[in-house]
């Protein structure tokens, strides 16, 4: 029979404790490499970044770059602060900490929400493509199906967690990869059937930015939330044994994972085709795979996407589930998500988060332009939010640590405090560009009603909790 009990700290016992009130360090060292590798490697790159070449053109790159470039300071600064301090609410815990509670209270409510909506999209996303291959069954059941199949998973144990992960991942790194390797001999005219294409298609059909440099920057506002999940490392990392050597290594190598996996899979669809070639802009992927002769190209394109889609409800309802339970901890949610499984797993903070995105999910098949569109925009600019909390908490939290335990301080922000700084003024700009553009000013709008909402509510909650005392 399982028990459960509220967990006195947020660090993760040893693996194979059970019972004893602490989430369990289940996580293998290959668990958390691929869930670092694969964790940026999202839906949306492989469907998304069609609409983005079409509207910058080649100078794509460029917006991945930056966009890049922004994750991979925003990491090295959360990698920082959790190498030091392994806490299963990461950048939350350390704004409670660093910022007040009121900022470890609304950035992970946000946090939350943006996840259990990204649940439904996703959810929606693998039972679209399901349903086309059995279309007798409806797309709602596909739905039902996969959630309730990594909702199974993620109960089970964290290790099931890291199992479903490293696998999924593991597809994911190996179809980029190959993907890379054909269109970069496709580019040279090693395969068949094809012939060196140089680069007139990066600097021909109206150059490399045929709209001007300021779709650089639109373009960034698509691409910068493709990046979101590159975090969730952090969390998973104190499920594991040694969570700083897990930390250290997984931030180290974030900058080759974004320079591979997004920069060298845009240059070669970019390089190989023709940025406003009809098929690019529906399906770049699919697109090279039909050019250089891949039988099937669409199909195996969906198997690839399913996977990345199944990939992402899977982290996504961990993450989501561990941000309920430390907030639970720390008072700011119920109780009872503080509570965890004799297999060491929060059950109630997955449980809630499932019923959430599944409740999202039904508003997506009933009012898709409407509750649904509100839920997607209001959750739009989060990872905006996210990373701008990570930054002002890492002024804050380098002086802390520096004070009580220097020794902790494995992985450094580069030329502290002016790099810090300058990412928050680079964060500060696309939140600003984001009102240029109707989409990107609806998504801000909403995501700060949100956040508005979600501010007012943190004293509120606070005095409660001062009222009924504190968690001991």
């Amino acid at each position: 029979m399982t028990t459960e009990t509220s967990e006195p700290d947020q660090q993760a016992a040893p693996t194979g404790a059970a019972g004893d009130g602490h989430l369990q360090a289940g996580l293998k060292s290959r668990h958390l490499s691929m869930i670092a590798i694969g964790g940026v490697i999202g839906a949306g790159l492989f469907v998304g970044s069609g609409a983005g070449i079409a509207e910058t053109g080649p100078g794509i790159l460029l917006s991945y770059a930056l966009a890049g470039v922004l994750v991979v300071l925003v990491m090295r600064m959360l990698g920082e602060m959790a190498a030091a301090n392994p806490q299963s609410g990461s950048f939350s815990a350390y704004a409670d900490r660093a910022l007040g509670r009121w900022a470890g209270f609304a950035i992970g409510w946000l946090y939350w929400f943006f996840w259990v909506v990204v649940l439904a999209v996703e959810a929606t996303a693998g039972a679209k493509i399901l349903h086309g291959w059995l279309p007798g069954v409806p797309q709602w059941a596909f739905a039902l199906l996969v959630i309730a199949l990594l909702t199974a998973s993620n109960l089970g144990s964290v290790a099931s967690y890291g199992e479903f992960e490293f696998w999924f991942a593991g597809i994911k790194v190996v179809a980029i990869a190959a993907f890379i390797v054909i269109g970069v001999l496709a580019i040279f005219g090693v395969l068949p059937g094809t012939h060196a294409v140089g680069t007139q298609n990066l600097v021909g059909h109206g150059g490399f930015l045929p709209h001007g440099i300021g779709t650089v920057f639109t373009g960034m506002l698509t691409v910068v939330f493709s990046f979101m999940g590159s975090e969730i490392v952090t969390l998973a990392a104190g499920e594991t044994a040694d969570p700083r050597r897990a930390v250290t290594k997984a931030t180290n190598s974030v900058i080759w994972r974004i320079g591979v996996f997004y920069l060298g899979s845009i240059l070669v669809v970019v390089t190989l085709l023709p940025w406003d070639a009809a098929s690019v802009k529906g399906s770049p992927y699919v697109a090279v795979l039909q050019h250089v002769g891949i039988p099937g190209a669409a199909q195996v394109m969906n198997v690839i996407v399913l996977t990345a889609v199944l990939s992402c409800l899977n982290s996504g309802l961990y993450t989501a589930s561990r941000m309920a339970f430390s907030l639970g901890r720390r008072g700011d949610a119920p109780r009872a998500f503080a509570t965890v499984s004799g297999r060491g797993v929060p059950r109630n903070a997955i449980l809630a988060s499932v019923v959430f995105g599944f409740i999202a999910v039904i508003f997506n098949y009933t009012s898709p332009d409407t509750v649904f569109s509100f839920l997607l925009n209001s959750s739009g600019a989060v990872a905006l939010f996210v990373w701008l909390v990570i930054c002002l908490s890492q002024l804050r939290m380098r002086k802390i640590i520096e004070r009580d335990s220097p020794e902790t301080l494995t992985v450094r922000m580069w030329l502290y405090p002016y790099l810090t700084w300058a990412t928050i003024g680079l964060i500060g700009f696309v939140m600003a560009y984001m009102f240029t553009t109707h989409d990107g000013r609806m998504q801000m709008v909403l995501s700060l009603l949100a956040a508005g909402v979600v501010l007012v509510a943190a004293p509120i909650v606070q005095r409660r909790r001062a009222g009924v005392g504190s968690p001991s």
